[in-house]
Protein backbone atom coordinates (compact mmCIF):
# COMPACT_ATOMS: atom_id res chain seq x y z
CA UNK A 1 0.00 0.00 0.00
CA UNK A 2 -0.47 2.27 -1.83
CA UNK A 3 -0.64 0.26 -5.04
CA UNK A 4 1.16 2.03 -7.89
CA UNK A 5 1.36 5.24 -5.85
CA UNK A 6 -2.42 5.75 -5.69
CA UNK A 7 -4.81 5.80 -2.71
CA UNK A 8 -8.55 5.46 -3.26
CA UNK A 9 -11.37 6.48 -0.91
CA UNK A 10 -14.89 5.11 -1.41
CA UNK A 11 -17.67 6.83 0.52
CA UNK A 12 -20.90 4.81 0.26
CA UNK A 13 -23.63 7.09 1.52
CA UNK A 14 -27.42 7.09 1.55
CA UNK A 15 -27.72 9.84 -1.09
CA UNK A 16 -24.40 9.68 -2.94
CA UNK A 17 -21.54 7.31 -3.60
CA UNK A 18 -18.21 9.06 -4.12
CA UNK A 19 -14.95 7.50 -5.32
CA UNK A 20 -11.84 9.68 -5.08
CA UNK A 21 -8.36 8.80 -6.33
CA UNK A 22 -5.33 10.41 -4.70
CA UNK A 23 -1.80 10.28 -6.09
CA UNK A 24 1.33 10.48 -3.95
CA UNK A 25 3.64 12.94 -5.66
CA UNK A 26 7.44 12.88 -5.84
CA UNK A 27 7.66 15.29 -2.91
CA UNK A 28 5.45 12.91 -0.90
CA UNK A 29 2.29 15.03 -0.95
CA UNK A 30 -1.21 13.76 -1.77
CA UNK A 31 -3.10 15.20 -4.74
CA UNK A 32 -6.62 14.42 -5.92
CA UNK A 33 -6.54 13.30 -9.58
CA UNK A 34 -9.87 11.54 -10.02
CA UNK A 35 -13.43 12.05 -8.73
CA UNK A 36 -16.48 9.94 -9.45
CA UNK A 37 -19.98 10.26 -8.01
CA UNK A 38 -23.25 8.45 -8.52
CA UNK A 39 -26.71 8.56 -7.02
CA UNK A 40 -27.08 6.00 -4.24
CA UNK A 41 -30.25 3.97 -4.68
CA UNK A 42 -29.53 0.77 -2.77
CA UNK A 43 -29.06 2.11 0.76
CA UNK A 44 -31.35 3.24 3.52
CA UNK A 45 -29.95 5.14 6.51
CA UNK A 46 -26.46 3.99 5.59
CA UNK A 47 -27.33 0.28 5.33
CA UNK A 48 -27.44 -1.76 2.12
CA UNK A 49 -31.02 -2.78 1.28
CA UNK A 50 -30.50 -3.61 -2.42
CA UNK A 51 -27.26 -5.35 -3.38
CA UNK A 52 -27.55 -5.00 -7.16
CA UNK A 53 -28.46 -1.30 -7.07
CA UNK A 54 -25.57 -0.58 -4.69
CA UNK A 55 -23.07 -2.51 -6.84
CA UNK A 56 -24.21 -0.63 -9.96
CA UNK A 57 -23.83 2.73 -8.19
CA UNK A 58 -20.35 1.81 -6.92
CA UNK A 59 -19.27 0.77 -10.43
CA UNK A 60 -20.59 4.00 -11.92
CA UNK A 61 -18.65 6.16 -9.43
CA UNK A 62 -15.60 3.94 -9.87
CA UNK A 63 -15.62 4.20 -13.67
CA UNK A 64 -16.08 7.99 -13.58
CA UNK A 65 -13.12 8.41 -11.24
CA UNK A 66 -10.97 6.03 -13.31
CA UNK A 67 -11.80 7.91 -16.50
CA UNK A 68 -10.85 11.26 -14.97
CA UNK A 69 -7.60 9.99 -13.43
CA UNK A 70 -6.58 7.66 -16.25
CA UNK A 71 -5.83 4.85 -13.79
CA UNK A 72 -7.61 1.69 -12.69
CA UNK A 73 -9.05 1.29 -9.19
CA UNK A 74 -8.04 -2.04 -7.66
CA UNK A 75 -8.44 -1.35 -3.95
CA UNK A 76 -9.92 1.32 -1.70
CA UNK A 77 -10.43 2.53 1.84
CA UNK A 78 -14.15 2.18 2.57
CA UNK A 79 -16.29 4.45 4.74
CA UNK A 80 -18.77 2.81 7.11
CA UNK A 81 -21.89 4.48 8.48
CA UNK A 82 -25.41 3.57 9.54
CA UNK A 83 -27.66 3.47 12.57
CA UNK A 84 -26.35 -0.04 13.34
CA UNK A 85 -22.99 1.39 14.51
CA UNK A 86 -22.53 1.19 18.27
CA UNK A 87 -19.50 2.24 20.28
CA UNK A 88 -18.31 2.30 23.87
CA UNK A 89 -15.19 3.01 25.94
CA UNK A 90 -13.26 0.23 27.62
CA UNK A 91 -10.21 -0.17 29.83
CA UNK A 92 -7.43 -2.74 29.98
CA UNK A 93 -5.03 -3.38 32.88
CA UNK A 94 -1.97 -5.67 33.05
CA UNK A 95 1.16 -6.15 35.12
CA UNK A 96 4.30 -5.26 33.16
CA UNK A 97 6.35 -8.37 32.39
CA UNK A 98 10.13 -8.61 32.31
CA UNK A 99 12.81 -8.34 34.96
CA UNK A 100 13.56 -4.63 34.56
CA UNK A 101 9.86 -3.66 34.25
CA UNK A 102 10.45 -1.94 30.91
CA UNK A 103 7.28 -1.77 28.80
CA UNK A 104 7.67 -3.75 25.58
CA UNK A 105 5.60 -4.16 22.44
CA UNK A 106 4.26 -7.41 23.84
CA UNK A 107 3.02 -5.60 26.98
CA UNK A 108 1.19 -3.02 24.85
CA UNK A 109 -0.36 -5.77 22.74
CA UNK A 110 -1.46 -7.62 25.89
CA UNK A 111 -3.11 -4.58 27.44
CA UNK A 112 -4.96 -3.82 24.18
CA UNK A 113 -6.13 -7.44 24.02
CA UNK A 114 -7.28 -7.18 27.63
CA UNK A 115 -9.26 -4.01 26.88
CA UNK A 116 -11.34 -5.80 24.24
CA UNK A 117 -12.14 -8.72 26.53
CA UNK A 118 -15.73 -7.52 26.91
CA UNK A 119 -18.99 -9.21 26.13
CA UNK A 120 -20.01 -8.42 22.53
CA UNK A 121 -23.17 -10.01 21.06
CA UNK A 122 -22.48 -12.64 18.37
CA UNK A 123 -24.37 -10.58 15.76
CA UNK A 124 -21.85 -7.72 16.07
CA UNK A 125 -18.21 -7.35 15.05
CA UNK A 126 -15.46 -4.98 16.16
CA UNK A 127 -14.58 -2.36 13.52
CA UNK A 128 -12.05 -0.26 15.45
CA UNK A 129 -10.16 -0.35 18.73
CA UNK A 130 -8.83 3.19 19.15
CA UNK A 131 -6.39 3.92 22.02
CA UNK A 132 -7.22 7.11 23.88
CA UNK A 133 -4.41 7.13 26.43
CA UNK A 134 -2.10 4.84 28.34
CA UNK A 135 -1.59 4.96 32.11
CA UNK A 136 1.69 3.80 33.67
CA UNK A 137 1.60 3.42 37.47
CA UNK A 138 -1.26 5.95 37.78
CA UNK A 139 0.43 8.47 35.44
CA UNK A 140 -2.15 9.16 32.74
CA UNK A 141 -2.11 11.03 29.42
CA UNK A 142 0.65 8.89 27.89
CA UNK A 143 0.40 8.40 24.11
CA UNK A 144 3.33 5.99 23.60
CA UNK A 145 4.49 3.96 26.63
CA UNK A 146 7.05 1.88 24.73
CA UNK A 147 10.36 1.76 26.64
CA UNK A 148 8.98 3.39 29.78
CA UNK A 149 9.44 1.70 33.17
CA UNK A 150 6.49 0.71 35.30
CA UNK A 151 4.77 -2.03 37.25
CA UNK A 152 1.19 -1.58 36.01
CA UNK A 153 0.13 -0.64 32.47
CA UNK A 154 -3.41 0.50 31.68
CA UNK A 155 -5.10 1.71 28.51
CA UNK A 156 -8.35 3.50 27.75
CA UNK A 157 -9.78 2.62 24.34
CA UNK A 158 -12.79 3.47 22.20
CA UNK A 159 -14.33 0.35 20.65
CA UNK A 160 -16.56 0.68 17.57
CA UNK A 161 -18.81 -2.22 16.57
CA UNK A 162 -21.18 -2.81 13.67
CA UNK A 163 -23.96 -5.26 12.87
CA UNK A 164 -22.20 -8.28 11.33
CA UNK A 165 -24.76 -8.71 8.53
CA UNK A 166 -24.70 -5.01 7.57
CA UNK A 167 -20.91 -4.97 7.39
CA UNK A 168 -20.87 -8.21 5.40
CA UNK A 169 -23.42 -6.89 2.91
CA UNK A 170 -21.20 -3.84 2.39
CA UNK A 171 -18.19 -6.11 1.81
CA UNK A 172 -20.20 -8.16 -0.68
CA UNK A 173 -21.15 -5.08 -2.71
CA UNK A 174 -17.56 -3.87 -2.88
CA UNK A 175 -16.29 -7.33 -3.83
CA UNK A 176 -18.88 -7.63 -6.61
CA UNK A 177 -17.72 -4.26 -7.93
CA UNK A 178 -14.24 -5.75 -8.28
CA UNK A 179 -12.60 -3.65 -5.57
CA UNK A 180 -10.31 -5.01 -2.87
CA UNK A 181 -10.89 -3.55 0.60
CA UNK A 182 -7.80 -1.94 2.11
CA UNK A 183 -9.62 -1.16 5.34
CA UNK A 184 -13.12 -0.29 6.52
CA UNK A 185 -13.11 3.06 8.34
CA UNK A 186 -15.85 4.56 10.49
CA UNK A 187 -17.12 7.69 8.74
CA UNK A 188 -16.57 9.93 11.77
CA UNK A 189 -12.89 8.94 11.91
CA UNK A 190 -12.39 9.58 8.20
CA UNK A 191 -14.27 12.89 8.32
CA UNK A 192 -12.29 14.13 11.32
CA UNK A 193 -9.05 13.45 9.42
CA UNK A 194 -9.98 15.96 6.72
CA UNK A 195 -11.87 18.62 8.70
CA UNK A 196 -10.53 18.97 12.25
CA UNK A 197 -7.37 20.79 13.26
CA UNK A 198 -4.86 19.49 15.80
CA UNK A 199 -5.75 22.29 18.23
CA UNK A 200 -9.47 21.52 18.03
CA UNK A 201 -8.88 17.84 18.78
CA UNK A 202 -6.64 18.69 21.73
CA UNK A 203 -8.94 21.31 23.29
CA UNK A 204 -12.13 19.35 22.61
CA UNK A 205 -14.53 19.55 19.68
CA UNK A 206 -17.82 18.08 18.51
CA UNK A 207 -18.08 16.83 14.91
CA UNK A 208 -21.61 16.63 13.49
CA UNK A 209 -21.90 15.02 10.05
CA UNK A 210 -25.43 15.39 8.65
CA UNK A 211 -25.74 12.94 5.77
CA UNK A 212 -28.75 11.92 3.75
CA UNK A 213 -30.15 9.29 6.11
CA UNK A 214 -28.27 9.76 9.38
CA UNK A 215 -26.54 12.32 11.57
CA UNK A 216 -23.21 11.10 12.91
CA UNK A 217 -21.60 12.50 16.06
CA UNK A 218 -18.01 12.34 17.25
CA UNK A 219 -16.35 14.02 20.24
CA UNK A 220 -12.59 14.49 20.43
CA UNK A 221 -10.60 15.70 23.41
CA UNK A 222 -6.89 15.59 24.32
CA UNK A 223 -6.21 14.46 20.76
CA UNK A 224 -8.31 11.28 21.08
CA UNK A 225 -11.77 10.06 20.11
CA UNK A 226 -13.97 9.65 23.18
CA UNK A 227 -17.50 9.30 21.89
CA UNK A 228 -19.33 8.38 18.70
CA UNK A 229 -23.03 8.07 18.02
CA UNK A 230 -25.52 7.92 15.15
CA UNK A 231 -28.99 9.50 15.00
CA UNK A 232 -31.32 8.10 12.27
CA UNK A 233 -32.37 11.53 10.93
CA UNK A 234 -30.64 13.43 8.12
CA UNK A 235 -30.95 15.50 4.98
CA UNK A 236 -33.72 13.33 3.54
CA UNK A 237 -35.99 14.55 6.34
CA UNK A 238 -35.44 18.15 5.20
CA UNK A 239 -36.38 17.10 1.65
CA UNK A 240 -39.55 15.34 2.81
CA UNK A 241 -40.56 18.38 4.89
CA UNK A 242 -40.16 20.61 1.82
CA UNK A 243 -42.14 18.19 -0.37
CA UNK A 244 -45.02 18.16 2.11
CA UNK A 245 -44.87 21.85 3.05
CA UNK A 246 -44.69 23.12 -0.54
CA UNK A 247 -46.71 20.27 -2.06
CA UNK A 248 -43.91 19.49 -4.49
CA UNK A 249 -42.57 16.19 -5.90
CA UNK A 250 -39.67 14.80 -3.84
CA UNK A 251 -37.06 15.09 -6.65
CA UNK A 252 -38.03 18.76 -7.10
CA UNK A 253 -38.00 19.29 -3.33
CA UNK A 254 -34.41 18.00 -3.26
CA UNK A 255 -33.43 20.48 -6.00
CA UNK A 256 -35.16 23.35 -4.17
CA UNK A 257 -33.35 22.44 -0.94
CA UNK A 258 -29.94 22.47 -2.62
CA UNK A 259 -30.52 25.65 -4.64
CA UNK A 260 -32.59 27.83 -2.32
CA UNK A 261 -32.42 26.16 1.10
CA UNK A 262 -31.91 28.49 4.06
CA UNK A 263 -32.41 27.52 7.69
CA UNK A 264 -33.18 30.95 9.17
CA UNK A 265 -35.72 33.33 7.63
CA UNK A 266 -33.95 36.56 8.86
CA UNK A 267 -31.19 35.76 6.34
CA UNK A 268 -33.71 35.88 3.47
CA UNK A 269 -34.87 39.10 1.83
CA UNK A 270 -38.65 39.60 2.03
CA UNK A 271 -39.01 39.99 -1.73
CA UNK A 272 -37.10 36.79 -2.60
CA UNK A 273 -39.25 34.18 -4.33
CA UNK A 274 -38.84 30.62 -5.63
CA UNK A 275 -40.66 28.71 -8.35
CA UNK A 276 -42.19 25.47 -7.09
CA UNK A 277 -43.40 22.73 -9.48
CA UNK A 278 -46.85 21.38 -8.64
CA UNK A 279 -47.73 17.74 -8.05
CA UNK A 280 -49.89 16.33 -10.83
CA UNK A 281 -49.78 16.40 -14.61
CA UNK A 282 -50.47 19.68 -16.36
CA UNK A 283 -50.46 21.89 -13.25
CA UNK A 284 -48.55 25.14 -13.49
CA UNK A 285 -45.64 25.88 -11.15
CA UNK A 286 -46.30 28.27 -8.29
CA UNK A 287 -44.24 31.24 -7.11
CA UNK A 288 -43.75 31.25 -3.33
CA UNK A 289 -41.72 33.25 -0.82
CA UNK A 290 -38.27 31.91 -0.01
CA UNK A 291 -38.96 32.83 3.62
CA UNK A 292 -41.69 30.18 3.61
CA UNK A 293 -39.06 27.63 2.63
CA UNK A 294 -36.85 28.76 5.52
CA UNK A 295 -39.77 28.46 7.94
CA UNK A 296 -40.28 24.85 6.80
CA UNK A 297 -36.60 23.87 7.14
CA UNK A 298 -35.85 25.61 10.45
CA UNK A 299 -37.81 23.28 12.80
CA UNK A 300 -36.07 20.18 11.39
CA UNK A 301 -32.62 21.74 11.88
CA UNK A 302 -33.55 22.63 15.45
CA UNK A 303 -34.81 19.09 16.06
CA UNK A 304 -31.59 17.47 14.83
CA UNK A 305 -29.36 19.75 16.89
CA UNK A 306 -31.50 19.29 20.01
CA UNK A 307 -31.30 15.51 19.61
CA UNK A 308 -27.53 15.77 19.27
CA UNK A 309 -27.32 18.12 22.26
CA UNK A 310 -29.43 15.79 24.41
CA UNK A 311 -27.30 12.82 23.35
CA UNK A 312 -24.07 14.60 24.27
CA UNK A 313 -25.45 15.76 27.64
CA UNK A 314 -26.82 12.31 28.40
CA UNK A 315 -23.30 10.90 28.06
CA UNK A 316 -21.73 13.78 30.01
CA UNK A 317 -19.55 15.25 27.26
CA UNK A 318 -21.06 18.75 27.09
CA UNK A 319 -18.02 20.23 28.88
CA UNK A 320 -15.61 18.66 26.38
CA UNK A 321 -16.58 20.96 23.48
CA UNK A 322 -14.13 23.76 24.24
CA UNK A 323 -13.44 24.45 20.55
CA UNK A 324 -17.12 24.35 19.59
CA UNK A 325 -18.90 22.47 16.83
CA UNK A 326 -17.83 21.51 13.29
CA UNK A 327 -20.59 20.72 10.77
CA UNK A 328 -20.02 18.46 7.76
CA UNK A 329 -22.04 16.42 5.29
CA UNK A 330 -24.13 17.63 2.37
CA UNK A 331 -26.70 19.25 4.67
CA UNK A 332 -23.98 21.52 6.10
CA UNK A 333 -24.22 23.47 2.82
CA UNK A 334 -27.60 24.87 3.89
CA UNK A 335 -27.33 28.60 4.49
CA UNK A 336 -27.71 29.58 8.13
CA UNK A 337 -27.09 26.12 9.60
CA UNK A 338 -24.10 27.32 11.64
CA UNK A 339 -26.24 30.06 13.21
CA UNK A 340 -28.86 27.54 14.36
CA UNK A 341 -26.15 25.27 15.77
CA UNK A 342 -24.62 28.17 17.72
CA UNK A 343 -28.03 29.03 19.12
CA UNK A 344 -28.80 25.46 20.27
CA UNK A 345 -25.36 24.54 21.65
CA UNK A 346 -24.39 28.05 22.81
CA UNK A 347 -20.99 27.38 21.25
CA UNK A 348 -19.13 28.60 18.16
CA UNK A 349 -19.86 26.53 15.05
CA UNK A 350 -18.13 26.35 11.68
CA UNK A 351 -18.50 24.46 8.42
CA UNK A 352 -16.04 21.61 7.97
CA UNK A 353 -14.49 21.80 4.52
CA UNK A 354 -11.77 19.23 3.67
CA UNK A 355 -8.16 20.29 4.26
CA UNK A 356 -4.68 18.90 3.66
CA UNK A 357 -4.89 17.93 -0.01
CA UNK A 358 -3.76 19.22 -3.39
CA UNK A 359 -4.79 18.62 -6.98
CA UNK A 360 -8.48 19.01 -7.83
CA UNK A 361 -9.19 20.87 -4.60
CA UNK A 362 -11.93 23.08 -6.05
CA UNK A 363 -13.98 19.99 -6.94
CA UNK A 364 -13.97 18.48 -3.43
CA UNK A 365 -13.65 21.51 -1.15
CA UNK A 366 -17.17 21.17 0.27
CA UNK A 367 -18.55 19.38 3.37
CA UNK A 368 -20.27 16.67 1.29
CA UNK A 369 -16.82 15.37 0.22
CA UNK A 370 -15.34 15.53 3.75
CA UNK A 371 -15.63 11.77 4.33
CA UNK A 372 -14.28 10.64 0.97
CA UNK A 373 -11.31 13.04 1.20
CA UNK A 374 -10.81 11.88 4.79
CA UNK A 375 -10.55 8.27 3.60
CA UNK A 376 -7.76 9.32 1.22
CA UNK A 377 -5.93 11.17 4.00
CA UNK A 378 -6.38 8.25 6.41
CA UNK A 379 -4.70 5.93 3.91
CA UNK A 380 -2.04 8.54 3.17
CA UNK A 381 -1.22 8.95 6.88
CA UNK A 382 -0.86 5.19 7.20
CA UNK A 383 1.48 5.16 4.22
CA UNK A 384 3.54 7.99 5.71
CA UNK A 385 4.01 6.10 8.98
CA UNK A 386 5.04 2.86 7.26
CA UNK A 387 6.24 3.62 3.74
CA UNK A 388 8.44 6.69 3.96
CA UNK A 389 11.21 5.45 6.25
CA UNK A 390 11.43 1.68 6.32
CA UNK A 391 15.09 1.96 7.29
CA UNK A 392 14.15 4.00 10.35
CA UNK A 393 12.23 3.07 13.47
CA UNK A 394 8.65 2.18 12.58
CA UNK A 395 6.06 4.53 14.09
CA UNK A 396 4.24 3.31 17.19
CA UNK A 397 0.74 3.68 15.79
CA UNK A 398 1.60 1.80 12.61
CA UNK A 399 3.09 -1.01 14.69
CA UNK A 400 -0.04 -0.97 16.81
CA UNK A 401 -2.20 -1.41 13.69
CA UNK A 402 -0.01 -4.38 12.70
CA UNK A 403 -0.59 -5.97 16.09
CA UNK A 404 -4.35 -5.55 15.72
CA UNK A 405 -4.24 -7.35 12.37
CA UNK A 406 -2.31 -10.20 13.97
CA UNK A 407 -4.59 -10.38 17.01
Amino acid sequence: MPKNGYIVGLDIGTKKIAAIIGEITENKKIEIIGIGTSESRGLRKGVVVNLDATVDAIKKAQEEAELMAGVEINSAFIGLSGAHIKSFNSRGVIAVSGRNREITREDIKRVIDQSKAVSIPPDREIIHIIPQEFIVDEQDGIKDPLGMSGIKLEVNVHIVTGARTSVQNLRTCISRAGIEIEQIILNQIATSTSTLTHDEMELGVGLIDIGGGTTEIAIFERGSLWYTSVIPIGGDNFTNDIAVGLRAPIPEAEKIKKKFGCVTSPLVEEQETIEVPSVGKGKKPRVLSRQLLADIIHPRAEEIFRLVDNDIKRMGYEKSLNSGIVLTGGTALLEGLEEVAEEIFDLPARRGDPMGIGGLVDRVNTPDFATSVGLILYGYNQWKSTGISKDRKKGFWSKFKDWLKEA
